[in-house]
């Protein structure tokens, strides 16, 4: 039960912020190349820097590319002129560092935009002379599915919630409603229906951690007492996945979405954080029915310490969201 309590420890984790490069082909043979590098992505100690791109081979810089800094990000814009078609040319970043990614998009005129995922092993893409079809959807669905593993405010609700109910059909329910209520949000956000600004989102999403743990100890401390939580988890899970689901559309509107494959990128992305839902609920159910039966007594103290951890690092980034 130590790595429930492990999971709570990185006080400074927040969104999964992918960065991005971009080469559109403006005219014939002219290219505008512009990237983004946030910079909790491509720090190193207190010094983040801005990762130079990779331009195809048949392409060159008009001018000097321009380069600066803005609120938590690094950017950069460029103008190319290239030579001939850029099918089978190489395209992305010099370097993405850690457990970094990174997205590319090609868009020439009047052909498909190709989009690729760029990890720290492969910075760069193959741009493909023919598009693949699927490779958008494969792309943004590991996106998704990362979004919940290394998102660690998502990932603590999660936590918090399967520790709160810890019975199979009750979680499985729970789940679902939260699953729908994120999945609404997050497409009404990302298709313009609805929308709030994001330092409160990010504030409330931390408390809606904070109240999950302190139900938590409430039911470890007074099992015969339920509240209306413990009772109807599923409620709660809904109505707090309403409010996670505008923090998953803000981190997807950072990505953005590739013009002619804005359904198929906004599908591949939710089913892809409720893959990495599914993983991490059955991996931590099948790590408490694991302690039950092997150390019964281990259960409940490995539970609040984890508690603990996971309220006392929602309610730092309840502060840190509002007064940072």
């Amino acid at each position: 039960m130590a790595v429930l309590a492990s999971l709570a420890a990185p006080l400074l984790a927040d969104e999964l912020r992918p960065a991005i490069v971009e080469l559109t082909e403006r005219e014939p043979g002219q290219w505008a190349l512009e990237w983004k590098i946030p910079v909790a992505a491509n720090a190193r100690g207190t010094a983040p820097r801005l990762a130079q791109p990779v331009i195809p081979q048949n392409c060159e810089f008009k001018v000097e590319p321009v380069q600066r800094a803005a609120p938590l990000a690094l950017l950069g814009t460029a103008q190319l002129d290239c030579n001939g078609d850029l099918g089978k040319a190489t395209f992305g970043l010099s370097e993405l560092i850690g457990s970094a990614d990174a997205i590319a998009r090609v868009a020439p005129l009047a052909q498909p935009v190709q989009t690729f995922r760029l990890t720290a092993q492969t910075p760069t893409a193959t741009i493909a002379a023919k598009p693949d079809r699927w490779a958008v959807a494969r792309d943004y669905f590991v996106i998704g599915a990362e979004h919940i593993l290394f998102g660690w405010d998502h990932l603590l609700f999660v936590i918090a919630l399967v520790l709160l109910v810890r019975r199979g059909w009750a979680v499985v329910k729970a789940a679902t409603a939260f699953t729908a209520a994120h999945s609404i949000t997050l497409v009404a956000t990302t298709l313009g229906y609805a929308g709030l600004p994001s330092r409160p989102v990010e504030a409330l999403i931390a408390l809606s951690i904070v109240f999950l743990a302190v139900e938590v100890i409430r039911a470890i401390r007074a099992p015969d007492q339920p509240t209306w939580t413990r009772r109807m988890p599923w409620v709660a899970a809904f109505a707090f996945g309403l409010l996670h689901g505008f923090g998953f559309a803000g981190a997807l509107s950072d990505i953005g979405l590739p013009q002619g494959e804005i359904a198929s990128a906004l599908v591949a992305f939710n089913v892809g954080v409720e893959a990495g839902q599914l993983l991490v609920i059955a991996a931590l159910m099948a790590v408490l029915a694991a302690m039950k039966r092997g150390l019964p007594g281990a259960e409940i103290p490995a539970i609040r310490a984890a508690t603990y951890a996971i309220g006392i690092t929602g309610s730092f980034w309840v502060f840190e969201r509002l007064l940072g």
